[in-house]
């Protein structure tokens, strides 16, 4: 398995396979990879001759220093398991000042609206650093198309606009939410839960689905009020937001518009751990 670290050394390598028509898929990951990610690795291969996954812990998007220091970095593991999925995988896990080109530091972008909304609001700064590191990132892959987990939609929607923003000839790709079987959401931050956090933690996914499944039948204050109730009722989980939003704008919604489709987001903490999850009602 090819494991790449300079930028240039990449580059003459993927330059060389894109010479022979070679289309390139590219899925970016900050490691402690699980099976979320494998699901967007084996997308990736389907569709395209060479798959390159990128492991970068990107400082800039990290608003909360002990957050970036405590975020696992198990690189071993990690290569174990995309060598498990295809040996021919290209690692691309750059140093910081390579990857930034000095200082590490993020772009002020203008995302409009949807920046300012659910994680833009709790997280000021957050998509500033996710919009840096991915024109960097896109810019050393230069891919056919890339793939994004819808678990992070809200970001899905920001990667769309940065490409349209930088002018990027990239595809972006979004991907279903791949949970586990009692409808937990996969994320790396998972591993950082206690035993008891991890059984109390799929309450978020049940709230979700009884919000989907009661849609057509509320309105959405009565949705929203609910699911705040029950999370103010639950010892385990702290609730940062609950908020239902049109799924174009992301904006907050209030009422419904019959040409509108909506998603309902939601940010908890278990612990010190902060969990995301968002599902799509009509």
């Amino acid at each position: 398995m090819a494991i790449y670290t300079s930028i240039s050394t990449l580059q003459q390598t993927l330059s060389q396979k894109r010479a022979s028509g070679a289309q390139i898929g590219f899925v970016p990951t900050m490691g402690a990879l699980h099976e979320g990610h494998g699901s967007l690795v084996t997308q990736a291969l389907a569709q395209n001759d060479v798959v390159v996954v990128s492991i970068f812990v990107n400082p800039t998007q990290f608003n909360n220093a002990q957050d970036l220091k405590k975020y696992p970095r198990p690189f071993e593991q990690d290569v174990a398991f995309l060598n498990a999925i295809d040996p021919e995988i290209v690692i691309f896990a750059p140093e910081a000042a390579d990857l930034y080109g000095g200082a590490v530091q993020a772009k002020s972008y203008r995302f409009g609206a949807i920046e300012s909304a659910m994680e833009g609001k709790h997280r000021p700064g957050h998509f500033d650093g996710v919009g840096t590191v991915l024109n960097l990132l896109f810019r050393a892959v230069t891919p056919t198309r890339a793939y994004f987990g819808e678990k992070d939609f809200q970001q899905l929607q920001i990667v769309r606009k940065l490409v349209a923003l930088e002018q990027l000839p990239v595809e972006i790709i979004g991907c279903p939410i791949h949970r586990a079987e009692n409808g937990l959401a996969m994320s790396s931050r998972n591993r950082r839960l206690t035993p008891q956090q991890l059984e109390a933690a799929p309450f978020i996914y049940k709230i979700l689905k009884k919000t989907q499944d009661e849609f057509d039948s509320k309105s959405i204050p009565a949705l929203v009020r609910e699911a705040e109730a029950a999370f103010a009722a639950n010892p385990m989980l702290d609730l940062e937001y609950f908020e239902i939003a049109a799924t174009d704008n992301l904006q907050t919604a209030y009422r419904k518009h019959p040409s509108n489709t909506y998603r309902a987001f939601v940010a908890a903490f278990a612990g010190e751990v902060r969990l995301i999850d968002n599902m799509g009602l009509n």
